[in-house]
Protein backbone atom coordinates (compact mmCIF):
# COMPACT_ATOMS: atom_id res chain seq x y z
CA UNK A 1 0.00 0.00 0.00
CA UNK A 2 1.39 3.32 -1.05
CA UNK A 3 1.23 6.13 1.51
CA UNK A 4 -1.04 9.03 0.71
CA UNK A 5 0.65 12.26 -0.16
CA UNK A 6 0.47 14.88 2.57
CA UNK A 7 -0.51 18.18 1.03
CA UNK A 8 0.29 21.58 2.47
CA UNK A 9 3.63 20.77 4.07
CA UNK A 10 5.50 24.05 4.43
CA UNK A 11 9.26 23.86 4.83
CA UNK A 12 9.16 27.31 6.40
CA UNK A 13 6.22 26.47 8.65
CA UNK A 14 6.20 25.21 12.21
CA UNK A 15 6.78 21.62 13.19
CA UNK A 16 3.36 21.59 14.84
CA UNK A 17 1.52 22.72 11.72
CA UNK A 18 3.30 20.23 9.50
CA UNK A 19 3.00 17.37 12.01
CA UNK A 20 -0.73 18.09 12.34
CA UNK A 21 -1.17 17.62 8.60
CA UNK A 22 0.85 14.41 8.57
CA UNK A 23 -0.98 12.85 11.52
CA UNK A 24 -4.35 13.79 10.04
CA UNK A 25 -3.54 12.08 6.75
CA UNK A 26 -2.11 8.97 8.44
CA UNK A 27 -5.15 8.72 10.73
CA UNK A 28 -7.45 9.01 7.75
CA UNK A 29 -5.48 6.22 6.01
CA UNK A 30 -6.08 3.86 8.93
CA UNK A 31 -9.76 4.68 9.26
CA UNK A 32 -10.39 4.49 5.52
CA UNK A 33 -10.25 0.69 5.63
CA UNK A 34 -13.52 0.45 7.53
CA UNK A 35 -15.91 -1.21 6.92
CA UNK A 36 -13.97 -3.33 4.38
CA UNK A 37 -11.78 -4.89 7.08
CA UNK A 38 -14.84 -6.21 8.91
CA UNK A 39 -15.00 -8.93 6.26
CA UNK A 40 -12.86 -11.84 7.43
CA UNK A 41 -11.90 -12.63 3.83
CA UNK A 42 -10.41 -9.17 3.15
CA UNK A 43 -6.85 -10.35 3.72
CA UNK A 44 -5.21 -7.61 1.64
CA UNK A 45 -7.23 -4.82 3.27
CA UNK A 46 -6.28 -6.08 6.73
CA UNK A 47 -2.61 -6.12 5.73
CA UNK A 48 -2.86 -2.64 4.22
CA UNK A 49 -4.52 -1.37 7.40
CA UNK A 50 -1.57 -2.76 9.34
CA UNK A 51 0.84 -0.82 7.12
CA UNK A 52 -1.25 2.34 7.58
CA UNK A 53 -1.29 1.79 11.36
CA UNK A 54 2.48 1.44 11.33
CA UNK A 55 2.84 4.80 9.58
CA UNK A 56 0.49 6.48 12.04
CA UNK A 57 2.27 4.93 15.00
CA UNK A 58 5.68 6.09 13.84
CA UNK A 59 4.59 9.67 13.21
CA UNK A 60 2.94 9.74 16.64
CA UNK A 61 6.10 8.40 18.26
CA UNK A 62 8.10 11.24 16.72
CA UNK A 63 5.59 14.08 17.12
CA UNK A 64 3.29 12.93 19.94
CA UNK A 65 4.81 15.34 22.45
CA UNK A 66 3.43 18.22 20.40
CA UNK A 67 -0.14 17.03 20.83
CA UNK A 68 -0.39 16.18 24.50
CA UNK A 69 -1.22 13.06 26.49
CA UNK A 70 -3.90 11.64 24.22
CA UNK A 71 -1.55 11.55 21.24
CA UNK A 72 0.87 9.44 23.27
CA UNK A 73 -2.02 7.15 24.25
CA UNK A 74 -3.16 6.99 20.62
CA UNK A 75 0.36 5.92 19.66
CA UNK A 76 0.18 3.03 22.13
CA UNK A 77 -3.28 2.03 20.91
CA UNK A 78 -2.06 2.19 17.31
CA UNK A 79 0.83 -0.12 18.19
CA UNK A 80 -1.67 -2.59 19.69
CA UNK A 81 -3.70 -2.42 16.46
CA UNK A 82 -0.58 -2.90 14.34
CA UNK A 83 0.54 -5.89 16.43
CA UNK A 84 -2.87 -7.56 16.25
CA UNK A 85 -3.10 -7.06 12.49
CA UNK A 86 0.47 -8.36 12.18
CA UNK A 87 -0.47 -11.60 13.93
CA UNK A 88 -3.43 -12.02 11.58
CA UNK A 89 -1.13 -11.42 8.62
CA UNK A 90 1.32 -14.04 9.91
CA UNK A 91 -1.52 -16.60 9.81
CA UNK A 92 -2.54 -15.45 6.34
CA UNK A 93 1.02 -16.00 5.11
CA UNK A 94 1.69 -19.30 6.91
CA UNK A 95 -1.34 -21.31 5.75
CA UNK A 96 -0.69 -21.06 1.99
CA UNK A 97 2.98 -21.87 2.52
CA UNK A 98 2.14 -25.03 4.46
CA UNK A 99 -0.45 -25.98 1.86
CA UNK A 100 2.29 -25.78 -0.80
CA UNK A 101 4.46 -28.14 1.26
CA UNK A 102 1.55 -30.58 1.66
CA UNK A 103 0.99 -30.54 -2.10
CA UNK A 104 4.71 -31.13 -2.76
CA UNK A 105 4.69 -34.13 -0.40
CA UNK A 106 1.54 -35.47 -2.03
CA UNK A 107 3.12 -35.21 -5.49
CA UNK A 108 6.23 -37.01 -4.23
CA UNK A 109 4.08 -39.78 -2.76
CA UNK A 110 2.08 -40.14 -5.97
CA UNK A 111 5.33 -40.38 -7.93
CA UNK A 112 6.64 -43.05 -5.52
CA UNK A 113 3.47 -45.16 -5.86
CA UNK A 114 3.44 -44.81 -9.66
CA UNK A 115 7.03 -46.07 -9.70
CA UNK A 116 6.03 -49.13 -7.64
CA UNK A 117 7.09 -47.92 -4.23
CA UNK A 118 5.34 -46.85 -1.07
CA UNK A 119 4.35 -43.32 -0.05
CA UNK A 120 7.13 -41.84 2.08
CA UNK A 121 5.36 -38.81 3.51
CA UNK A 122 1.91 -40.06 4.47
CA UNK A 123 2.50 -39.55 8.19
CA UNK A 124 3.70 -35.98 7.61
CA UNK A 125 0.36 -34.92 6.17
CA UNK A 126 -1.42 -35.24 9.49
CA UNK A 127 1.00 -32.96 11.30
CA UNK A 128 0.89 -30.35 8.57
CA UNK A 129 -2.90 -30.51 8.34
CA UNK A 130 -3.09 -29.98 12.10
CA UNK A 131 -0.77 -26.99 11.76
CA UNK A 132 -3.12 -25.55 9.12
CA UNK A 133 -6.18 -26.20 11.32
CA UNK A 134 -4.58 -24.63 14.39
CA UNK A 135 -3.36 -21.64 12.40
CA UNK A 136 -6.81 -21.09 10.86
CA UNK A 137 -8.39 -21.36 14.31
CA UNK A 138 -5.88 -18.86 15.68
CA UNK A 139 -6.59 -16.51 12.81
CA UNK A 140 -10.31 -16.76 13.47
CA UNK A 141 -9.77 -15.86 17.13
CA UNK A 142 -7.40 -13.03 16.23
CA UNK A 143 -9.96 -11.64 13.81
CA UNK A 144 -12.59 -11.68 16.57
CA UNK A 145 -10.06 -9.92 18.81
CA UNK A 146 -9.48 -7.34 16.08
CA UNK A 147 -13.21 -6.65 15.72
CA UNK A 148 -13.52 -6.24 19.49
CA UNK A 149 -10.45 -4.00 19.64
CA UNK A 150 -11.66 -1.80 16.78
CA UNK A 151 -15.08 -1.54 18.44
CA UNK A 152 -13.33 -0.50 21.65
CA UNK A 153 -11.35 2.16 19.77
CA UNK A 154 -14.56 3.50 18.28
CA UNK A 155 -16.27 3.57 21.68
CA UNK A 156 -13.28 5.44 23.11
CA UNK A 157 -13.64 7.99 20.33
CA UNK A 158 -10.13 7.21 19.10
CA UNK A 159 -10.39 9.10 15.83
CA UNK A 160 -12.27 12.12 17.18
CA UNK A 161 -10.01 12.42 20.22
CA UNK A 162 -6.86 12.24 18.14
CA UNK A 163 -8.22 14.76 15.64
CA UNK A 164 -9.00 17.07 18.54
CA UNK A 165 -5.56 16.55 20.09
CA UNK A 166 -3.75 17.47 16.89
CA UNK A 167 -5.94 20.50 16.25
CA UNK A 168 -5.64 21.79 19.82
CA UNK A 169 -2.01 20.91 20.25
CA UNK A 170 0.19 22.14 23.03
CA UNK A 171 1.35 25.67 22.37
CA UNK A 172 4.90 24.48 21.89
CA UNK A 173 5.46 26.97 19.11
CA UNK A 174 4.79 29.81 21.55
CA UNK A 175 6.89 28.20 24.28
CA UNK A 176 9.86 27.83 21.95
CA UNK A 177 9.48 31.46 20.81
CA UNK A 178 9.42 32.75 24.39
Amino acid sequence: MKARRVKGIDAGGTLGDNAERIVAVRLDEVCAFTPTVFDVAEVEALHDMRIAAKRLRYVLEVTGELFGPYAREAGKRTKELQDLLGEIHDCDVLVPRVEVVVEELRVADIRAVVEGGEPAYGDDYRGLELLIVRTLARREQLFKDFLAFWTELEREGFRARLEYAISERIALDQEVAA
